[in-house]
């Protein structure tokens, strides 16, 4: 079994893969126009270069996305936040501050007491976004400060 994220972007799903690709280096590994379609002449002239289906990929995790479907109201984001684990404070900084780029910042940028780096965002496409930095070293400096474990008699 596998679960697997489509997300819907209400017209604009080239930018947003422009701006994921900025962000963090996202791959896009399909894209289908819908004016590539069997079903193309069906389809209204201003949505011939609209994105019909479209993969990304960032390290093992792969996004579906699309344009949505012409002529549906569009929809917001409720209910998910996508969460981008940085290797370090550099890099998840300069990804948050790109996604957060015409968006809204919900969390700013910060260190914390679990992290060298938090923030939480809904990029300008209104998707929410969490960053956090995944750190082994401070996580191993942490857990030799940790009281040992009880030996079991």
């Amino acid at each position: 079994m596998q679960l697997d994220t489509y997300v819907f972007f209400n017209g604009n799903c080239a930018e947003a893969l422009a701006l994921y690709q900025a962000a963090f280096g996202a791959q896009i590994d399909t894209l289908i126009r819908f004016r590539d379609t069997p079903d193309a002449a069906n389809v209204p002239a201003e949505w011939h270069d609209k994105v019909m289906h479209a993969m990304f990929s960032l390290g093992s995790s792969e996004v579906m996305v699309s344009d949505g479907q012409f002529g549906q109201p569009p929809k917001e984001y409720h209910g998910f936040t996508f969460s981008i684990a940085a290797d370090d404070a550099e890099s998840g900084e300069r990804t948050f501050n790109i996604l957060s780029e015409g968006g809204t910042v919900i969390t700013p940028w910060q260190s914390t007491f679990f992290t060298a780096g938090f923030g939480m965002l809904k990029d300008r496409f209104g998707v929410p976004w969490l960053i956090n930095v995944v750190n082994a070293v401070e996580v191993a400096e942490d857990a030799k400060q940790a009281p040992a474990a009880p030996e079991q008699p």
